[in-house]
């Protein structure tokens, strides 16, 4: 039986989606009664691409739980000797590891792990198919800055966000359109044809625009995607001075905006590219907001899944 794991949001329950985002909630608002929650668990931050935001929030997440972090170190492990993702995983978990956190660039490993490990996996994003925590994090900044807490069923109802730019590369925008949706927004997807999934049949309902001065002024918050030069050649775009130009989220289309809406980017940026300093520095930014929320949906879940809290 694979254990109680967060592996994409497609697996989660509506149940579990309000109970992950509510316990976010507590948690931010008295971290102290939770600090406990983890002491005695290790959690094995298992990252074997780059990562930043995520990474070090996993690792906060847990210190702030009181749990201790093992971090694996991929580029001097025996996976550079030819070990086995499989070998190297049951191995570590001989260490004693309460809970597996994980970060591949081939879709679909942390599921693979989840069946073959006792222990709780959290996908911390697999290649190009989801990330799940992030999409989590997001929603929450987004309740949140709408006073909308705990995600109430249909909470997201009336709302509309644009996602905007490498959608084809981006399994941010995966999850991200999984999880609005079953929240009850209306999602668009604005990027060059280029840089859209030719197949967006497994995607619920989304409105597709590749103009972004028409998505934005219908939008009451708009994400920013980074381009994934390193999954892609620049033969997808035309060149970055015309991307900047048709899809760069420039203080020019911040003017166009709602007056009240918002921006979001999952990081890290490409300031001047999709995003110019001035909008990503902007009071209409949430992009930091989206770095603190992190710690406190990512300590959610580890709670729930780690140390067995209850919703």
């Amino acid at each position: 039986m694979i254990p109680d794991s967060c592996l994409h949001i497609r697996g989660l329950s509506d149940d579990r989606i309000r109970s992950f985002l509510s316990l976010a909630v507590s948690i931010k608002r008295d971290p102290e009664k939770y600090s406990q929650t983890l002491k005695g668990k290790t959690v094995l931050q298992f990252f074997v691409e780059n990562s930043t935001r995520t990474r070090m929030s996993f690792e906060a997440a847990t210190r702030k739980l009181g749990g201790t972090s093992v971090v694996f170190a991929a580029a001097t492990s025996s996976l550079q000797k030819g070990e086995s993702l499989l070998d190297t995983i049951q191995t570590l978990c001989q260490y004693g590891i309460d809970g597996i956190v994980m970060r591949h660039s081939s879709g679909g490993s942390p599921e693979f792990v989840a069946g073959a490990v006792s222990v709780p996996v959290i996908n911390a994003g697999d290649g190009q198919h989801e990330h799940p925590t992030q999409a989590l994090l997001d929603a929450f900044t987004l309740l949140e800055h709408w006073k909308l807490e705990g995600a109430p069923k249909n909470s997201l109802n009336g709302k509309t966000v644009a996602i905007v730019g490498d959608i084809l590369h981006s399994r941010v925008a995966r999850s991200n359109v999984h999880l609005l949706a079953r929240l009850g927004a209306r999602v668009i997807l604005c990027a060059p044809q280029t840089l859209l999934p030719s197949d967006l049949s497994l995607f619920p309902a989304v409105e597709i625009e590749h103009r972004l001065d028409s998505a934005i002024p219908q939008a009451d918050a708009i994400m920013a995607l980074r381009i994934q030069f390193e999954r892609q050649d620049d033969s997808l775009i035309p060149s970055k001075r015309e991307y900047r130009h048709f899809w760069g989220l420039t203080p020019e289309r911040m003017a166009i905006m709602k007056n009240d809406a918002v921006v979001l980017h999952p990081g890290p940026m490409n300031r001047g590219l999709e995003i110019d300093p001035e909008v990503a520095d902007s009071s209409r930014s949430l992009i930091l907001k989206q770095v603190e929320n992190g710690v406190w949906v990512r300590a959610a879940i580890l709670a729930m899944l780690v140390g067995g809290v209850k919703p």
